[in-house]
C-alpha cells in the first residue's frame, strides 16, 4: 500500500491504496465519487472520462500514481453542486439520456470541447464526442445537447 494525495474537484484528498491502482477505482471506492462509471476497462469506451488539467482523460487507465502529483482532477460531481451547468442543463432539455449510463463521460468529453472552443461546428462536436460510445444510440439528442449548450443548434437532423 501506498499513500497518494489527490486534488479533485478542488479538494485534497489522501488516500492508501495500491500502486498501480486505476484512478477509477480510487474515485469510485475510495472517495465514494460515483459519478465516473466502469465501462470497458480498457479506454475504448469513455464512460470513465473525466478531466486532469482541463484535458478529458479515461480514468479506467490511469494509474493512482499518475495523478499523484498535485494535478487537478475534475470529475462530473465538480462541474457543479446543484447539477446546473450549462452542458447537464442542455443534456436534459435535449433529452439526451436514456440509459444514462454513457453520459458522465459524455458530458466531461462536451464540457472539454466547450471550454476549449465555445462555438464548435456541427462537424467539430461530431469529431470531438467520437471517441464516447453510447450503447442507447443517442447520438442525435447528444449532439443537439452540445450544439444547445455552445448556442449553435441547428433544426437539421443528419
Amino acid at each position: 500500500m501506498a499513500k497518494y494525495t489527490l486534488n479533485v474537484n478542488d479538494e485534497t484528498y489522501p488516500v492508501e491504496v495500491a500502486e498501480g491502482t486505476s484512478l477509477l477505482w480510487v474515485l469510485r471506492e475510495h472517495l465514494g465519487l460515483t459519478g465516473t462509471k466502469y465501462g470497458c476497462g480498457i479506454a475504448l469506451c469513455g464512460a470513465c472520462t473525466l478531466h486532469i488539467d482541463g484535458q478529458p482523460a479515461k480514468a479506467c487507465i490511469i494509474p493512482v500514481e499518475g495523478v499523484a502529483s498535485g494535478q487537478r482532477i475534475r470529475t462530473i460531481e465538480g462541474l457543479s453542486e446543484k447539477g446546473d451547468h450549462p452542458v447537464q442543463k442542455a443534456w436534459i432539455a435535449a433529452q439526451a439520456p436514456q440509459c444514462g449510463f454513457c453520459h458522465s463521460g459524455q458530458i466531461m468529453q462536451a464540457v472539454a470541447l466547450l471550454e476549449s472552443n465555445p462555438r464548435p461546428t456541427r462537424e467539430e462536436i461530431k469529431t470531438y464526442m467520437n471517441g464516447i460510445l453510447c450503447r442507447c444510440g443517442t447520438y442525435m439528442r447528444i449532439l443537439k445537447a452540445v450544439e444547445m449548450a455552445a448556442g449553435t443548434e441547428t433544426h437539421v437532423e443528419s
